[in-house]
């Protein structure tokens, strides 16, 4: 029997900016009826680019939900952006999407980000298909983009439609599968099996080659093939199916998004070839000892929510697939994060930024919920008493930062709420305080990234921002050994205050801190009295040497000391600490000390020079390469902080794209400018 679940396909629409996913997504649209014209990006006017940044820079910046019938199917149509900072979304919509429909340009061919997210949906071993979108266009050539993409992607990518026409002449498409012609006149499609003349020979022949490779997937098939029988369309498709999910063979589609040309032709092929919930593997979580759990309807419901969003008029909306059982509208589940019962209060039906309520949700279905209390991107709703969750997603640690403070102090506290809700809702963004340079930093994948978290976040929450560059946390540390007498003593009539300590300093190796010894005798200092001379230094440390930066990595031993039994207390041996450490800097100086940076740089081959020789302009220590195959190579390095701050933008400016970079901290050592 057919359920709800086996009616449900989950699409992501993936590809390099630019290539038509969202023209693509609001055509599907338009065929389905949902709309009564498809919108356009430059227009902003889409269903699924709802946020003002998207108008105003007429290109997808979110991860956009359309869920819509199309005949018996339920379609949930995720639409990632496809620009590079935003990859992190398109990762999240590969993670739910039970099938990736790659939208190719037709007159571009493949781009840097179709290559990347293919190797992404390949290691999750999600079933591709392309489509070759912009046949529309001067210049628009299927053979050629179809040969790049064979050359990329192997033996198993299969055309099953030929373009009937190109560029102006573009009309329609010949399935190769059925030898069927459909055409478009004037939006609607007509289809007949008279095959145009000019495409004829050409087809025909196409045909047998999708018949030969395709009756190679099943053994009964090509005995029958290879005994001359006629194989039957019905047969045919069953085996592209099960090539299909199986991962060996890709098909190839063609059309127009700005004319809905064989758009009607794709969801229809989508609906047949691609693979229900219920037929994939289960998805991985932890805990009770089970390792994946399958997309049954009368299971135990389990929910994943994989984002956040903030609408201007109803709050938080959560994004979840429903892996596991049937939820309801007020149903009550876990947060496996907080520990927290969050009760369902609404489910909706997504459509852009438009929702309709709903009663339940089956296993595998794509939802939003709102009212929530405290979920965020990434979290697992469970029954009570499971311990069931979904792991997290390991995106790629943000590598570039900007400063950010709020322009009113009266809007400090609000600014502080606004980063930690940008982030629930993206967590590939990262926001820290640095305590060295008192500087918030938003971190994220590159420049465009955080420029629009920043301009959403003023729009959002009406805060005026000052923005600057990231400071570079220098330190300093004394240059050798010294002996130096702090005194303090002061005398205003009555009590007084004296302290004079003699102490020993000298520098300790990279990263061992502060060590504060009392090697002291008789009683010169009194007992109770000699951590605050180590108080005082540690204060004297953290204001800085001759150039302004913390002092680190400093041993302090107290020699001899002088007090009075009226006039010393605590204060002022603090401040013949601090004194003696003046005056050790004054008499031997300091040198600087530079945070660096352990960069891993992966890009094509052929660009490892390059990267290799900007890291040594940028006083990069290379310190090896290691294979990262698909003709890749990663380079490994040692830079100064202050050289790489602007590095992913120029990295992606010298690859095209193609490099790839990881940043962590690795340890501080001497700047080599002039003391």
């Amino acid at each position: 029997m057919t359920t709800e679940t086996d009616l449900i396909r989950n699409i992501a629409l993936v590809g390099h900016q630019g290539n038509g996913k969202t023209t693509l997504a609001e055509a599907m649209l338009y065929r389905a009826g949902v709309v009564t014209r498809p919108g356009r990006v430059e227009s902003g006017n889409t269903v699924l680019d709802t946020q003002p940044e998207e108008h105003d820079r007429t290109q997808s910046l979110a991860l956009g939900l359309a869920s819509f019938s199309w005949g018996d199917y339920r379609i949930n149509l995720l639409d990632p952006p496809g620009y590079a900072d935003f990859v992190g979304d398109a990762t999240t919509a590969l993670r739910v999407a039970d099938v990736a429909v790659f939208v190719i340009d037709g007159v571009s061919g493949l781009q840097v980000n179709d290559e990347l997210l293919w190797q992404a949906a390949g290691e999750r071993s999600i079933p591709r298909i392309l489509f070759v979108n912009k046949m529309d266009k001067e210049r628009a050539s299927f053979d050629v983009v179809l040969s790049g993409i064979r050359d990329h992607f192997g033996s198993g990518v299969e055309p099953v439609d030929l373009p009937v026409g190109e560029a102006s002449a573009f009309t329609g498409v010949a399935d190769l599968l059925t030898e069927h012609v459909i055409l478009y006149d004037s939006g609607s499609a007509n289809t007949s099996d008279e095959l145009p003349a000019d495409i004829a020979d050409r087809e025909h022949e196409q045909h047998e080659h999708l018949v030969e490779d395709v009756v190679e997937i099943e053994d009964d098939l090509l005995s029958k093939y290879l005994d001359g029988e006629d194989i039957a369309v019905a047969e045919l498709e069953h085996a592209l199916r099960a090539g299909f999910a199986a991962g060996s063979l890709w098909p190839v589609l063609c059309g127009s998004a700005v004319d809905a040309i064989a758009v009607d032709r794709l969801l229809d092929f989508v609906c047949r070839i691609a693979p229900a919930p219920s037929e994939v593997p289960g998805i991985e979580v932890r805990g009770d000892g089970v390792a994946e759990v399958g997309c049954d309807p009368s299971g135990d419901p389990l929910a994943y929510v994989f984002k956040t969003q903030t609408d201007e008029y109803v709050g938080q909306v959560a994004l979840m697939k429903i892996l596991s059982g049937t939820v309801h509208a007020d149903d009550v589940l876990v947060n496996q994060r907080t520990g927290a019962k969050e009760r369902l209060h609404n489910l909706l039906r997504v459509l852009g930024s438009k929702h309709t309520a709903i009663g339940t949700a089956e296993a595998g279905d794509i939802v939003g919920a709102i009212k929530l209390t405290d979920v965020a991107t990434g979290d697992t709703l469970a029954p009570v008493g499971s311990s069931l969750s979904v792991p997290p997603i390991q995106h790629r640690r943000p590598v570039y930062g900007i400063a950010v403070a709020a322009e009113s102090a009266g809007d400090e506290d609000k600014l502080a709420t606004a980063l930690s809700e940008l982030v629930s809702d993206d967590p590939t963004l990262e926001v820290s305080r640095d305590s060295e340079t008192h500087q918030t930093v938003v971190r994220g994948a590159g420049d465009v990234h955080v420029q629009v978290a920043l301009t959403r976040l003023k729009r959002r929450y009406g805060i005026t921002l000052q923005t600057e560059p990231v400071k570079i946390a220098y330190r300093e540390t004394l240059l050798g050994p010294v002996e130096t007498e702090g005194r303090h003593k002061k005398q205003s009539g009555g009590h007084g205050q004296f302290g004079v300590a003699t102490v020993r300093f000298e520098p300790l190796p990279r990263d061992e801190g502060y060590d504060f010894v009392d090697a002291t005798r008789g009683g010169v200092i009194p007992k109770s009295l000699i951590p605050a001379v180590g108080k005082g230094i540690a204060e004297s440390m953290g204001r800085g040497g001759r150039h302004g930066f913390p002092l680190v990595d400093l041993r302090a031993t107290v020699l001899d000391g002088k007090h009075h039994s009226v006039d010393s207390d605590d204060f002022s041996f603090r401040m013949a600490g601090a004194l003696a450490l003046r005056a050790a800097i004054d008499k031997v100086g300091t040198l600087v000390l530079e945070p660096v940076d352990h960069v891993e740089v992966t890009v094509p081959s052929a660009l490892q020079g390059d990267v290799m020789a900007d890291l040594g302009r940028r006083r990069g220590q290379i310190e090896g390469t290691e294979p990262a195959g698909d003709g890749e190579v990663t380079v490994i390095a040692s830079v100064p902080t202050s050289e790489i701050t602007d590095y992913p933008v120029a990295l992606r400016s010298m690859t095209h794209g193609r490099g790839r970079l990881a940043l962590e901290f690795k340890c501080y050592q001497e700047r080599p400018e002039p003391r």
